[in-house]
């Protein structure tokens, strides 16, 4: 079966009643982890960017305290199934100064780990480029809020 384009799934969505639509999203969210989430950050969530940003940078936390440090190999898979994540709760909200402060949250929690990020390559790659692409977010960023985050990220 060949997917359809989403201008052809918007006209489609835009003939059904709303029970119908609301049919719809349930059935979705049965599907994939992914759509549920989406679902919930939409619903819930989305209104209140501040205490979503919080859950985000809680769960950070909680995961990192979690991370085997037997050796590095532990640490650099731990580290990126958090990135992972991070990236996938960043594009469920869209918002750039949402990226912006949860990949500084990520490059701070990895920059204060211990063991230090400095005896692995990889560790200090991923860190690396966390910082480039946060600076290159933060020039797009209203002059304000390029000043805040230039400030956290001097510290980094």
């Amino acid at each position: 079966m060949k997917a359809v384009t989403l201008r052809e799934i918007k006209q489609e969505l835009n003939t059904l009643s709303t029970q119908e639509i609301q049919e719809l999203c349930l059935r979705l969210s049965r599907f994939k982890k992914e759509n549920k989430e989406l679902l919930t950050y939409l619903l819930f969530e989305s209104h209140n960017e501040s205490g979503y940003i919080e859950s985000v940078k809680s769960y950070v936390d909680e995961e990192f305290e979690l991370i085997n440090r037997d050796s590095y190999f532990y640490i650099r898979k731990s580290t990126r199934k958090i990135l992972r994540n991070i990236k996938k709760y960043i594009r469920y909200s869209q918002n750039k100064e949402t990226e912006v402060e949860l990949l500084l949250y990520f490059c701070q929690k990895l920059k204060g780990f211990s063991p230090s990020i400095n005896r692995s390559v990889q560790l200090q790659n991923m860190y690396n480029r966390q910082l480039l692409l946060s600076k290159k977010i933060i020039s797009k960023l209203h002059e304000d809020l390029q000043y805040d985050f230039n400030a956290i990220l001097e510290d980094l």
